[in-house]
């Protein structure tokens, strides 16, 4: 060994020593940065609870920061190496100061840079991942394209690599072959970690494991997905070719109904086909006991007659993830709405940091609370997800039920380059240029759910919300494009949906699952094309999503169990036109503060932080105390619709207040009818009064009376369900 190789050695083991205190300090700094403004995610809970997590949280913490450490240290020893390798050219002593300076430009160059390609090409990770104002990013943004992203990795990647040559060959001539061997294989390392950190490659063709009896059954769903985005729904901007397509193959029902438009009850009565009083889960905080659902789900019933079954999806799929719905394989992050899972999120600064390392593979394997962070969709992701559990289930001989669920039109609305600034008038300069501003806070979500449409650019928030739609269309377009290459779309049924809609202040206020007067959170898309029923439909009639579960059973030639509330399509699909019209029913769900637009005499509770508790702090899921369970339930808003007419229910403090509406005429429900048509809201009432009668918590029974279409909407509940 030569002395060159000799102080190479030495002068890469100060160097390391140097980098892991440069790392230390930084580390230490962004903790302390984190703690001195501390927040977190998550709803606000009372001092007993989070005093509790106090040893957790710092579990937490250290979690988190030993992250960065390692992250930071990666990166200084880059700077570090670089420092060595000028020494070996100039000859020059080992200065630690100088070693420590090169290990900190490192970190800020090559964070800088990962900073500014997820500014341009991902901004919904830096507004999810903090606290801070996205305006001040303005006029860097303004500045960044991606050709001008790939000319910087040019130029950085190609400095650092010719400035390795330089070294290499410097050694080469003084013969130093160990000091060159060495700087091969740390240059190779920092390639080769960061390639695999980060790779995501699209799935081969799938290879069919042979011809099965039943076709396959890919549902595709996007949360927050209102019906009138569809382009064929008559929306000014053509936001959904592709979906668009698919129900040219297949059925579109114009008019399909969720129960409840929040997602863990609407998810229950996709899967179960019932209502949510019958499945039990009536909102987003549900208890241990609740999650036991006491009847078998769709996934569960195919699995038994063979199929392979599975779900994919981002943070809003999380949901599914604490229900036994029966899915053999999932790829999901764990319940989010649990006290211990938003304490290992961390602090903004901490986690702000760390989110821009983290969206790849290596954040989905080890920190998977920021991977999956609340607030920014992984639709690219789950798309790519998908086609891989697509390829994974084809080769088993078997049918697959896959479940692919997404957040893409979800709020704040942030989406990737470059579907946020699609639609957005490129002069806007307000706080919601990349998605609906000052909802990363559980306090400002509250307070912001009650304030009136001023406080919005309601214009810009739309714009991005069909940015997303958009998004949605391209990846589903991707997901059906694989089948088709892998041969299996002619043995798949696909189903387009969604767990509700949203509104955009149509009825005084924002958000979905708030009001049961407009249909703009009610109402959802759907589309089932079977390739078996070739001849494209549009039905207009009023359906529901406790149909689906029947319906694919139907098709699939299954029988469907006697407790499913709902009823299937699949004659309605072949041609057939039904006897009489089924009632859609819907109640909203818990509200997070008083709602503009309300009654005065509303029924009321608290608001939502007054609401919650953990009740098992071992396994720390945030649930709504029981003491409010039953007032929550009974001031809930309900409707039902039959045919043409809406009937709406408020619960006011002096009785009900209803209103009729007709939605042919009036989709913006905006006019009401009853004063001129008591008849049919007399009707109505006697279907709405029956259904709330069949809850048993909350709602004092109502004798159903017979109807004058002599409809029967509550079939058997399976021996031994509760309610």
């Amino acid at each position: 060994m030569t002395s060159v190789d000799t102080s190479v050695f030495e002068f890469l083991g100060k160097g390391l020593a140097t980098s892991v205190v440069v790392s230390a300090v930084f580390t230490l700094l962004v903790l302390g940065k984190s703690l001195f403004d501390f927040t977190r995610t998550g709803p606000q809970m009372t001092d007993e609870v989070l005093s509790h997590y106090r040893l957790y949280l710092a579990y937490a913490l250290t979690r988190l920061a030993s992250y960065v450490f390692l992250i930071t240290s990666s990166l200084a020893f880059v700077g570090v190496v670089a420092y060595v390798i000028g020494l070996v050219f100039s000859g020059a002593p080992y200065r630690p100061l100088q070693a420590a300076g090169a290990g900190v430009a490192a970190i800020f160059v090559l964070t800088g840079r990962v900073f500014v390609r997820t500014l341009l090409l991902s901004p919904g990770v830096l507004a999810s991942s903090s606290l801070y104002s996205m305006t001040r990013f303005y006029r860097l943004w303004a500045m960044l394209t991606p050709s001008r992203l790939r000319a910087l990795d040019f130029a950085l990647f190609g400095a650092l690599g010719a400035w390795a040559i330089a070294g290499l060959t410097a050694l080469a001539m003084a013969g130093a072959w160990p000091a060159f061997w060495l700087i091969i294989a740390i240059t190779a390392l920092s390639v080769t970690i960061p390639w695999l950190a980060t790779r995501s490659p699209e799935p081969k063709p799938a290879r069919s494991g042979g011809k099965h009896s039943r076709p396959n059954i890919l549902l595709l769903g996007s949360d927050t997905l209102r019906a009138d985005r569809l382009t064929s729904s008559g929306y000014f901007r053509d936001l959904t070719p592709i979906i668009d397509g698919l129900a040219r193959r297949g059925v579109r029902f114009t008019d399909c109904y969720v129960p409840c438009a929040r997602t863990a009850p609407s998810l229950a009565s996709l899967f179960t086909g019932t209502w949510p009083h019958t499945h039990g889960v009536r909102d987003t905080f549900v208890t241990r006991e609740q999650t036991q659902i006491p009847i078998a789900a769709l996934p569960e019933i195919l699995k038994e007659a063979g199929y392979r079954t599975s779900i994919v999806g981002d943070w809003c799929a999380s949901d599914a993830e604490k229900f036994p719905f029966g899915f053999e394989y999932k790829d999901l992050p764990p319940d989010q709405w649990n006290i211990k899972y938003l304490l290992r999120q961390g602090p903004k600064d901490i986690r702000l940091f760390l989110s821009l390392f983290t969206q790849n593979r290596f954040g989905k394997i080890f920190l998977p609370e920021i991977h999956y962070l609340g607030g920014h969709p992984l639709t690219e992701e789950v798309g790519r997800d998908t086609r891989r559990m697509i390829a994974r289930l084809a080769e088993e001989d078997a049918p697959f039920f896959l479940v692919s669920f997404m957040a893409t039109t979800h709020p704040p609305f942030t989406s990737k380059h470059p579907y946020y600034s699609l639609y957005s008038r490129p002069e806007y300069k307000g706080e919601s240029k990349f998605g609906m501003a000052k909802l990363r806070d559980p306090w400002e979500i509250i307070r912001r759910q009650g304030e009136p449409k001023t406080e919005f650019d309601l214009e810009q928030i739309i714009d991005l919300y069909d940015g997303c739609v958009k998004n949605f269309d391209d990846e589903v377009g991707r997901i059906l494009g694989y089948l088709e290459s892998s041969g299996i779309a002619k043995d798949t049924i696909v189903v387009i949906f969604s767990d509700h809609g949203f509104e955009f202040f149509e009825h005084g206020t924002w958000g979905q699952g708030n009001s049961a007067v407009g249909d703009f959170s009610a109402r959802v898309p759907l589309i089932i094309a079977d390739p078996r029923i070739p001849a494209a439909q549009t039905i207009s009639d009023a359906v529901r999503t406790v149909d689906v579960a029947p319906t694919l059973l139907d098709l699939v030639g299954l029988d469907v169990p006697a407790y499913m509330e709902g009823a299937s399509l699949a004659p309605q699909m072949k041609g057939n036109a039904i006897e009489k019209q089924r009632p859609a029913f819907y109640e909203t769900g818990v509200w997070l503060t008083d709602l503009p637009g309300s009654p005065a005499t509303h029924l009321r509770y608290p608001s939502l932080p007054d609401l919650l508790e953990v009740p098992d702090k071992r396994l720390g899921m945030i649930c709504l105390k029981l003491e409010y369970v039953d007032i929550v339930i009974e001031a809930k808003d309900r409707m039902v619709r039959l045919g043409d007419w809406k009937l709406s229910y408020e619960p006011l403090a002096d009785g009900p207040l209803y209103k009729l509406f007709n939605i042919r005429e009036d989709a913006a429900c905006s006019q009401d009818v009853l004063a001129r048509n008591s008849e049919i809201a007399a009707e109505l009432r006697e279907l709405l009064e029956a259904w709330m009668a069949a809850d048993a918590v909350g709602v004092p029974a109502v004798p159903a009376a017979e109807s004058g279409n002599d409809i029967d909407p509550y079939p058997p509940v399976a021996k031994g369900a509760s309610k």
